[in-house]
């Protein structure tokens, strides 16, 4: 075979590419991306993208490439292996998809950490959902596939509104808008979120319009009061029906305060209002998984052992105000809710389900036109 990898057994199928689990010269287990060249068209741009990113990628939550391997009539992409995608592991370990709430704070750390890096190589992945997300044996999450990923240049690029799955693409990429940023990352982070607290798609829509229906139904439809200039879009249209916004707390009971804030946070209708990734890091929701500050083996002096130890009181005590202000701010928005029931009844009276996508028929299985396959297409 090419390049002297073994072929052990088959991974994934899909429209431009097979996936293969191999073997390396070196003896290495490594996933082996094969593309059957077109003598007329020659390799494709998605594979062409996606190894000119991925060679100057290097983070231990970004898959890496090993190699490539270049024949007249194939193209080979050599990653590391690993041994699951999100989807598959939901499934395989979670309760009817949903895993337990730690597990899901350490891949969600995982992944914004990754997320984090790509945009600050200004590289926005357009195409994140399960199936994207690699988990090794040691629970390791990675972001793969970027085939549909662009690097940002300045001034800011117009992209294509064609990109990320459908059920995880940002309302403004469906509305038409083609001059987004890194936030569009962002918001699949939150639909993928919800989705391991639950086990099914949040927003499980069947075409563009259908999708905005099914965001709105939760989210509320956006106005120009709650997302300025949203009414300006292309895909806008002014006969959308006027769902309110539904309380994830009830949408979502499974979440916690904290989970459920900073998913508030990553699905905000104006891209600009969404948290980046580097600030989501700093939410207390993961503040159990912060490093703590690295102990040194050399014996201190007293008074610097002492600035150290009130250093450390001082941040929890700062930690411990902003969990207090966040429970605050939550009773708050509770408390205003329970005095004014009725103002939501007389917005919307026939109030929609709570969750009306969870129970989709579609819910089970991904859009067909993105394909089945555990590994990048």
């Amino acid at each position: 075979m090419e390049g002297n990898y073994q072929r052990i057994s088959m991974l994934g199928e899909g429209t431009y590419a097979t996936v293969y689990k191999g073997r390396s010269p070196k003896g290495e287990i490594v996933a082996l991306k094969e593309i059957v060249l077109n003598p007329e068209e020659g390799a494709p741009s998605t594979a062409i993208r996606e190894i000119s990113l991925m060679k100057e990628l290097d983070h231990e939550n970004v898959l890496k490439l090993l190699d490539v391997v270049h024949t007249e009539t194939k193209l080979m992409l050599v990653f590391e292996y690993m041994d699951n995608d999100l989807k598959r592991y939901m499934d395989s370990v979670g309760n009817h998809g949903a895993l337990p709430p730690q597990t899901i704070k350490v891949l969600m750390f995982q992944m914004l950490k990754g997320i984090k890096y790509c945009h600050d190589m200004r590289v926005l992945h357009r195409d994140l959902k399960p199936q994207n997300l690699l988990i090794n044996s040691h629970n390791q999450l990675k972001l793969g596939d970027f085939g549909l990923a662009r690097a940002v240049g300045i001034p800011v690029n117009t992209f294509s509104n064609e990109v990320v799955t459908l059920w995880y693409r940002a309302p403004d990429v469906l509305l038409g808008s083609r001059s987004y940023t890194n936030t569009i990352d962002i918001w699949s982070a939150g639909c993928i979120m919800a989705e391991m607290f639950t086990g099914r798609p949040l927003f499980a829509g069947s075409s563009n319009d259908d999708q905005l229906i099914k965001i709105f139904r939760i989210m509320g439809t956006p106005s120009e009061a709650t997302w300025p200039g949203v009414s300006r879009m292309s895909n806008w249209k002014t006969n959308f029906p006027p769902y309110p916004p539904q309380r994830l707390e009830q949408v979502l009971p499974q979440m916690d305060v904290f989970a459920i804030d900073l998913l508030k946070k990553l699905l905000v209708y104006d891209p600009n209002m969404r948290w980046e990734a580097s600030r989501c890091l700093t939410h207390p929701y993961f503040q159990e998984l912060w490093q703590p500050a690295p102990q040194h083996s050399l014996q201190l002096p007293t008074h610097l052992q002492e600035q150290q130890m009130h250093q450390l009181h001082l941040q929890q005590q700062q930690q411990q105000q902003q969990q207090q202000y966040m429970r605050l701010q939550m009773q708050q928005q509770q408390q205003q809710q329970l005095q004014h029931p009725q103002l939501q009844q007389q917005q919307h009276p026939h109030q929609q389900q709570l969750h009306p996508g969870l129970n989709h028929p579609q819910a089970h299985s991904m859009p067909p036109h993105h394909g089945q396959s555990n590994w990048p297409q």
